[in-house]
């Protein structure tokens, strides 16, 4: 099978996302404000300070979300916001110029944040099936962050089918892991490779575990985009605040994501400006092994290969061996194209 190119860029407001592009890095902040406006905007603040790109929220009114005779209902319950208080989160990041983005779990939640301004719309892992709401934020016609966790990969080009059925092709495509946290030992980072190569389309990883290295290899492993759990305290009582990345811990996280992309490069194999000394003291050329007196002829036992490149290069012996030479060359002498008769 030929392998897909993921040449397909999608911009997200300032910033071109796929391959050759800086990794974009989101801090998902999700639910880790426990339903505290103040606490929300504070988690915007620390996210830009630690190199975040973009910042991410959840938007759901529990009844919306959970039944309300599931166990979980009354954790959501109080970790939800208010609607409106999207527009104010917005306004909040955009004045710390960081991009705002949030996860809707209702068609209401997609239409307010439309309105509020999220910069794209995350369809959540538990919503990967869930095809009336993907196709009704795919209409919006915003970039579409699809995560994957618990999917399989006839459900994930499902969900793309019902994306482009509404005509928009801005989607990205997250591998993650719906375990919290997830063990290192499941996190089968090679599944972005697969993903790269079914889909044209900016591949990432959303990560739920707690060891920073995971996400690290995802960016080696051609990871466009990276989310990570961002919590002001991993101490602070909610669901997701222990498998977050405190702020000291996601700036670390960030600046090792900018050493990978340095040290992964352009992929060009060339001779890098620190090697160029190198390349002459390292490598080897033809240099006399005895004296060759002035229009003699060179034979294989007249030299030999030698450091440093100063000279024929090696590959080029059977160029040098029967060639006369123009002047008398001492023992230890390089030979250079030059010391050859024509």
């Amino acid at each position: 099978m030929q392998k897909k190119r993921n040449n397909l860029k999608i911009r997200i407001k300032n910033r071109s996302i796929g391959e050759n592009n800086p990794v974009f890095v989101i801090a998902e902040a999700g639910i880790n404000h426990n339903g505290n406006l103040k606490i929300a905007k504070k988690l915007i603040e620390k996210a830009k300070e630690s190199g975040a790109d973009a910042i991410k929220f959840q938007t759901f009114r529990s009844t919306d979300l959970v039944s309300t005779k599931s166990s979980t209902f009354k954790i959501f319950k109080k970790l939800e916001l208010g609607f409106q208080d999207f527009y104010e989160i917005s306004n909040h990041a955009k004045k710390r110029n960081i991009i705002f983005l949030s996860t809707p779990f209702s068609d209401e939640a997609v239409d307010i944040l439309v309105k509020s301004k999220s910069a794209a719309l995350k369809i959540a892992s538990g919503d990967l099936t869930n095809l009336p709401l993907i196709k009704y934020a795919a209409s919006k016609k915003l970039p579409m962050i699809v995560s994957t966790g618990m999917g399989t990969m006839s459900e994930v080009k499902e969900a793309v089918r019902s994306i482009r059925s509404k005509g928009n092709k801005n989607i990205i495509i997250m591998h993650s892991v719906s375990a919290y946290p997830t063990p290192p030992t499941e996190v089968n980072l090679s599944s972005i490779l697969t993903l790269k190569e079914k889909f044209p389309y900016p591949v990432g990883y959303s990560d739920n575990g707690k060891d920073l290295l995971v996400p690290i290899v995802a960016v080696a492993m051609g990871a466009s985009i990276i989310e990570k759990h961002f919590t002001l305290d991993q101490n602070l009582s909610g669901p997701d605040h222990k498998s977050s990345a405190n702020p000291k811990e996601f700036q670390s996280l960030v600046k090792n994501i900018r050493k990978v992309e340095k040290m992964l490069g352009d992929g060009k194999k060339k001779c890098q400006l620190s090697e160029l000394e190198n390349r002459i003291n390292a490598r080897r050329s033809i240099f006399a092994k005895l004296t060759i007196n002035k229009d003699e002829k060179i034979k294989k036992n007249m030299i030999d290969f030698l450091r440093p490149a100063i000279g024929i290069p090696p590959k080029n012996v059977s160029n040098v061996i029967g060639k006369r030479v123009k002047r008398r060359l001492k023992a230890g002498e390089p030979i250079k194209w030059n010391d050859l008769r024509k």
